[in-house]
């Protein structure tokens, strides 16, 4: 479903939403905090941003869709260094204080401004292509499992392996640039249960007892995180009788998988009857959330999503930005599932975790 303009509060929010709901995990200051200097939590969350800076400096200047792509691409780093700096002198600069969400919308602002669309649109397909070769034979896998705890547990670390695929990440953004990733080798080094937030068991338990009847999943990246982490869980799903709904931002973001490019891969994976090796698909559906940024506000999505989301029973947020950052807290009228691997030094203090840690939270 394509997104009209026109924005909703996600109807599956606790209300009132005004006093329930807040799209920010981490609190960067508290009231009693001195308004025009910045917090310690600010500092590091500002510096983790700037660290960012020169790998989207040079994805940007890589970009040959934009004309004066390296010239620009300094423009961009220059301004968005400028701005984070003003932030840390004074955090209300810039319509502060800063947040997850302003930060990130503050960095796309600039990059859209200056002509880039999509600075890692190359790197999307690359990875796509890449995950669509290797899917059949994740599901091959999964479905040879016999035990049905087990293949959940198999499909859920299979979404933990896939969301390592985050050039958000400045660390992994340079493990990438050198090595690339492999799945098969992520799914064996996930980090030994009991994960910093670990209700896997709980959710086993859930899943045998009931089938759910309709699911929203919100995803997160391209390549493996969607391919071979999100869709087999997805079609698993499907198998069992639940109704899928996939929601994907409107518009590109890092590397973030956009509705219209989720709709190019599902028509890519499905055969000749428009199975997903042979699950039917005619319960699933793909939807753009409205959304513009690696994380979001619940407060504010598509007609489309609000309108398909108000049927159903289970929420998946998936990935650090969506699922920790901003969501970790929020509280639904519906079983719900946050999903995503702790890849921010400042996420896994917060947390009480380890970098690499995975949260699991089934509310």
């Amino acid at each position: 479903m394509e997104s009209s303009s026109q924005m909703f509060p996600f109807p599956l929010l606790s209300t009132p939403i005004e006093s329930n709901y807040r799209a920010c995990t981490i609190p960067y200051r508290f009231p009693s905090d001195n308004p025009r200097k910045a917090t310690p939590t600010e500092i590091s969350w500002i510096n983790l941003f700037l660290n960012s800076v020169p790998s989207f400096r040079e994805r940007a200047a890589s970009d040959n869709t934009v004309a004066d792509a390296p010239a620009k691409a300094d423009k961009f780093a220059e301004r968005y260094t400028e701005i984070l700096e003003d932030l840390k002198k004074d955090p209300e600069s810039h319509n502060g204080p800063p947040d997850c969400i302003m930060l990130c919308r503050l960095r796309e602002q600039i990059l859209r401004e200056l002509g880039f669309r999509d600075i890692f649109k190359k790197v999307k397909d690359e990875e796509n292509a890449k995950a669509i070769t290797l899917f059949a034979e994740v599901v091959r896998v999964s479905d040879a499992i016999e035990d049905v705890s087990k293949r959940v547990e198999n499909l859920v670390k299979g979404i933990f392996a896939g969301n390592i695929f985050d050039l958000g990440s400045a660390q992994l953004a340079e493990v990438f640039a050198k090595d690339g990733m492999s799945f098969l080798a992520s799914c064996q080094n996930i980090v030994p249960r009991p994960w910093v937030i670990d209700d896997l068991d709980k959710f086993q338990s859930s899943w045998s007892r009931k089938t759910w009847k309709r699911a929203v999943i919100f995803v997160d990246n391209s390549g493996a995180d969607i391919i071979l982490g999100i869709l087999p869980f997805a079609r698993e799903l499907l198998r069992c009788g639940t109704q899928v709904v996939l929601a994907a931002n409107d518009l590109p973001s890092i590397n973030d998988v956009t509705y219209s490019e989720l709709v190019e891969i599902i028509a890519k994976l499905k055969d000749e009857n428009g199975k997903l090796v042979g699950v039917d698909t005619s319960n699933l559906l793909i939807v753009n959330s409205g959304n513009d940024l690696p994380v979001i506000d619940l407060s504010s999505v598509s007609q489309e999503l609000a309108y398909l989301a108000s049927e159903a029973d289970l929420v998946v947020m998936e990935g650090m930005g969506r699922g920790i950052e901003t969501n970790l807290y929020a509280q639904f009228r519906c079983d719900s599932l946050k999903i995503g691997m702790v890849k921010h030094p400042e996420v896994a203090q917060f947390l009480g975790g380890r970098l690499y840690d995975c949260v699991f939270k089934f509310n």
